[in-house]
């Protein structure tokens, strides 16, 4: 007992450390490259073991916001994340939400609706044709019949990434990954039973022209659309859920 209880002591005070550096860095008081204190320095300043100093750089590490580096000139830096890595670690958190029962996929659809509806009208207004060629592409694998489902559903995750990436707006695609590369996924493996193919590429078709047309209200129009049928297609696949278990 005696063991455990000093074990979540150390896991306590390695949280409150992490969170006091966290802030640091966000609040600019630790700068981009900055190396950190020695670990003998940082247990001396907080008045912890290294041990706890250790865990507390991990979780650190864990969030990307610290780096390690050995040699003479070695020790830990705040780091500077990239882009992908920023996006990979919003995207797989949302996924674990998902997991832990913390969004309903009624709460994923009314979210993605909202927020892509705003990206459909930017993309319309800023897309470029780096943009349009992404879209297109991934419209000529859908259109191929003997692509299998899961295929299908990766097409159909890069094809709304290139409409959002279209906005040229850092905020809505940071914001977005999470929604595209984590949520929509969920959802189509949910749905993709019961939807109708050929509906979806056809779907797609049309928000590529008018995206392509810089037409804003029709780019809308045809993903609200699209939304609309896919809520129908989440419900029939929550009814056939419910019956096949009662029965």
């Amino acid at each position: 007992m005696g063991i455990q209880y000093d074990l979540q002591i150390t896991d306590s005070l390695a949280k409150q450390i992490a969170k006091s550096i966290r802030d640091a860095i966000l609040e600019g008081r630790l700068k981009i490259d900055e190396r950190l204190p020695t670990e003998e320095e940082l247990a001396r300043k907080f008045g912890v073991s290294r041990p706890t100093i250790r865990e507390a750089l991990k979780r650190l590490a864990a969030q990307n916001l610290v780096r390690s580096r050995r040699g003479p000139s070695g020790g830990t830096f705040v780091n500077r994340p990239s882009e992908e890595e920023s996006w990979s670690f919003l995207a797989n958190t949302a996924a674990l939400m998902v997991s832990m029962g913390a969004f309903s996929l009624n709460e994923i659809t009314e979210a993605r609706r909202e927020m892509e509806s705003i990206c459909c009208r930017l993309a319309a207004e800023h897309r470029e044709e780096s943009h349009l060629a992404a879209m297109a592409a991934e419209l000529e694998i859908q259109n191929d019949m003997d692509i299998t489902d899961v295929e299908f559903c990766a097409s159909d995750v890069r094809f709304h990434r290139a409409l959002v990436d279209a906005t040229r707006n850092s905020v809505l695609r940071f914001v977005m990954v999470s929604v595209i590369e984590a949520l929509q996924p969920i959802a189509n493996i949910v749905v993709y039973r019961f939807r109708e193919r050929k509906l979806i590429v056809s779907q797609h078709q049309r928000l590529y022209e008018a995206v392509r047309a810089r037409d804003p209200d029709a780019a809308e129009t045809v993903f609200l659309e699209q939304m609309s049928y896919l809520g129908e297609k989440y419900a029939e696949a929550q009814e056939w859920r419910r019956r096949r278990d009662e029965a």
